[in-house]
């Protein structure tokens, strides 16, 4: 029985490994991990969560083991946090137990999207955003150029596993050479927006809903902590922004 304990305690602790280094929210992750320990048999789970790793404790028959594993961020993925949730409604419904659980979850690969497909998508939201804002076709076109180059200099830092802060700083910075382009020889009916436009793709929003929503839900050193990554790569941003404006000599959107 020790065998079984061990065994769904590994499962529990590495579904909430993968959970939080995913992006997923601190409730759903406590969540998932009680169900999977409930519908192992586990008479009690309980689960302890911080920015950086979880602790989870198992009691079985009057036994107690506890297990930590360390959580280091892999980018935001929904599809496999989404493919975690239908193992445990499996496990849950009994068409699978959890050795079969642990198979399926150690099969997970988090497979992303066509970069190429992504640079495009990127370039046309950001485009999108300054045709929103009242600028013309040029405006659209010079914006989709600055976003789409800036998202290739993303992908490939990313790609490096460079410090996020840093990825994001150089992309705001090459982003906004890309876009100051347009007010230097003054394209469009309005340059500037496609300066204020093309760095949009740089906002981290899912990293600070998940912060509010933490906090609101009761993990509030969970929330600060992502509050204060995403305020952190708000600022990276920010001194890329500057630090381009400086060199090219336009001042853009700033007044």
């Amino acid at each position: 029985m020790a065998s079984k304990q061990r065994a769904v305690s590994r499962l529990i602790a590495q579904a909430g490994q993968m959970l939080l280094a995913h992006g997923a929210e601190s409730t759903l992750v406590g969540d998932l991990m009680r169900r999977f320990g409930r519908a192992s048999g586990m008479d009690e789970v309980e689960i302890s969560l911080s920015s950086s790793s979880l602790v989870v404790t198992t009691l079985y028959q009057q036994h107690c083991i506890t297990t930590t594993r360390s959580c280091p961020d892999r980018g935001i993925n929904m599809r496999a946090v989404t493919q975690i949730q239908r193992i445990c409604i499996m496990l849950e419904r009994g068409v699978i137990d959890y050795e079969m659980a642990q198979r399926k979850l150690n099969a997970i690969s988090p497979e992303r999207y066509n970069r190429w497909l992504v640079v495009g998508m990127i370039g046309l939201s950001c485009a999108a955003f300054s045709r929103l804002a009242g600028g013309d076709w040029t405006v659209f076109m010079m914006t989709f150029l600055a976003s789409s180059g800036g998202m290739i200099v993303r992908q490939e830092i990313g790609h490096r596993h460079f410090n996020p802060l840093m990825n994001f700083a150089v992309t705001a910075f090459v982003t906004t050479v890309i876009s100051a382009q347009a007010v230097i020889y003054e394209l469009g009916n309005a340059p500037s927006i496609v300066m204020a436009s093309s760095v949009l793709m740089l906002v981290p929003g899912f990293p600070l809903i998940n912060a509010v929503a933490d906090m609101l839900k009761g993990y509030t050193n969970m929330g600060i902590a992502r509050f204060v990554m995403a305020s952190l790569l708000t600022l990276a941003t920010c001194l890329g922004i500057v630090a381009a404006m400086s060199v090219v000599g336009v001042r853009g959107w700033v007044v």
